[in-house]
């Protein structure tokens, strides 16, 4: 119930996850159907980055602030839409990237369980969307909730997961609710991310989805240094199972494009695309 999101936004981990984020919302509006995403740690759902929070830590300076004169490549949709948010003046969270890309016929479930961020996320989606039917934002614990609102009745779309991994157990957590979704709804996308701050637990949380049984499990990973010290955010990984057509080439152009405009000149910097469960 701690963890405030203001004092990272726009940091190098959310820019690789928006990023795989907005390409994987395209590509579900590939097709005409109707899909819903629900969103199990929303968050504010936007964040201002002249804030105290946000000056204090300034990772938004090495991050998005890196990123928001491209216009064309693997990375010019995110930056166009983060621009088209506010920034640099604000950053959008995973709330206000999917709102934006939603068609009349899309759905948004945001679930956030904090009070102020559960408050504030309220406020921002009741004066963007108004009373749009298309947006729902619910308090309530993100795991309880991937029980409670799945499958969907659009029977498509995609669940993110995104805890903020301040607490023990929570790579358990993320695989269980993983394992939960995909035996309550084999055909959601599920995008979960994590830290890599050591490869031990990132290497257990690999082997536990495997075992679960899960299929067509791909994991995107980013590093901006050696992941060899567990006291600091070395990296980041977009876990996604029953990713969508074409994800993998398009991961790669995303991360390499990344690692080209984050590059903060340290030593074992690096991105992968590894398949952890073939279909």
């Amino acid at each position: 119930m701690n963890y405030r999101h203001a004092f990272h936004a726009g940091n190098f981990a959310d820019c690789m996850k928006h990023a795989l984020l907005v390409w994987m919302l395209r590509a579900l509006a590939r097709k005409s159907a109707p899909f819903r995403v629900l969103d199990t740690h929303a968050g504010a759902g936007a964040y201002d980055l002249g804030s105290e929070e946000a000056r204090r830590g300034g990772e938004w300076q090495a991050g998005v602030g890196r990123l928001l004169d491209i216009v064309e490549g693997p990375l010019a949709d995110y930056a166009a839409l983060v621009r088209e948010a506010g920034a640099p003046a604000s950053y959008p969270g995973s709330p206000a990237l999917v709102g934006a890309l939603l068609r009349p016929e899309d759905r948004l479930v945001c679930v956030e369980l904090h009070p102020g961020e559960h408050a504030a996320l309220r406020a921002r989606f009741r004066a963007r969307f108004r009373a749009d039917p298309r947006v729902a934002v619910h308090r309530r614990d993100a795991w309880e909730a991937l029980r409670a609102l799945t499958p969907f009745p659009e029977r498509r779309g995609l669940v993110l997961m995104d805890p903020p991994f301040e607490q023990p157990g929570e790579f358990e957590r993320l695989s269980a609710g993983l394992s939960l979704v995909s035996r309550r709804f084999r055909g959601a996308v599920q995008a979960a991310w994590y830290p890599i701050k050591h490869r031990a637990p990132v290497r257990a949380f690999h082997a536990s989805v495997e075992a679960a049984g899960l299929r067509d499990v791909v994991a995107a990973e980013l590093w901006l240094r050696e992941p060899t010290d567990p006291a600091r955010l070395n990296g980041c990984g977009l876990l996604v199972a029953n990713p969508p057509w074409g994800f993998e080439a398009e991961a790669r152009g995303i991360l390499s494009a990344l690692l080209g405009r984050l590059d903060g000149g340290e030593t074992g910097q690096g991105w992968a695309i590894t398949r952890i469960a073939e279909e």
